[in-house]
């Protein structure tokens, strides 16, 4: 599947079954000690760095905005992420969350930021994601199921996206966001602004 031609590829076992299951594990423990940490009150719900619940694309869900294993996928898929699109990427962020029973992810396109993107399939019960590779609202979706380490790759700011409601218990997801180096604002725009990766939100530049 050409990705120059349809705007989106989808890469299977990208990751192996062992990271996969690493990072779905870190990633849910991660989700414990957060919820402990705020509920306790040893930390502010809004302080960034263990994550939030209060995105709202996805209320009341675990989202996590440039955790460093993430971060650090990103780069190490970055490789691969060029050598399917035939392009060259300038790493911005990473996002990830733990999508619960009821969730659904309405139809949308996304930042500059994420103008290459894909989802990676961390672990958790299956769930679709819908796009739509005419670039026009309101059509009809292509279903792209995904296993633990597979990826779906497309162009974020062109292609709707979305996914149904959530039937299963928990799925996690980390989404990798790149720009093309020729965009233009792309160099201004490493990193998602931030002095360097890791660095939660507060650190881009206004």
């Amino acid at each position: 599947m050409s990705f120059k031609k349809n705007k989106y590829t989808v890469l299977r076992a990208v990751i192996n079954k062992e990271i996969a299951d690493f990072a779905f594990a870190y990633f849910l423990n991660k989700r414990k000690v957060a919820k402990f940490l705020f509920e306790e009150k040893f930390i502010s719900p809004f302080t960034e760095y263990w994550g939030t619940w209060n995105d709202p694309q996805i209320p009341n869900t675990y989202s996590h905005y440039s955790d460093l294993v993430m971060e650090t996928l990103m780069l190490k898929c970055q490789p691969i992420m060029e050598k399917y699109t035939k392009l060259k990427l300038s790493p911005n962020y990473s996002y990830a969350r733990i999508y619960k029973k009821g969730d659904v992810l309405y139809r949308h396109k996304d930042r500059f930021s994420c103008e290459i993107s894909t989802t990676l399939n961390l672990g958790g019960d299956p769930w679709p994601i819908y796009l739509d590779p005419t670039g026009k609202e309101g059509r009809a979706g292509i279903k792209v199921d995904l296993e633990p380490g597979d990826m779906l790759i497309y162009s974020g700011c062109d292609l709707e996206h979305w996914r149904e409601e959530f039937r299963g218990e928990n799925c996690a997801q980390a989404f990798l966001h790149y720009n093309k180096k020729g965009s233009k604002m792309a160099k201004a725009n490493e990193f998602d602004t931030r002095p360097f990766l890791g660095l939660p939100a507060y650190f881009k530049k206004k």
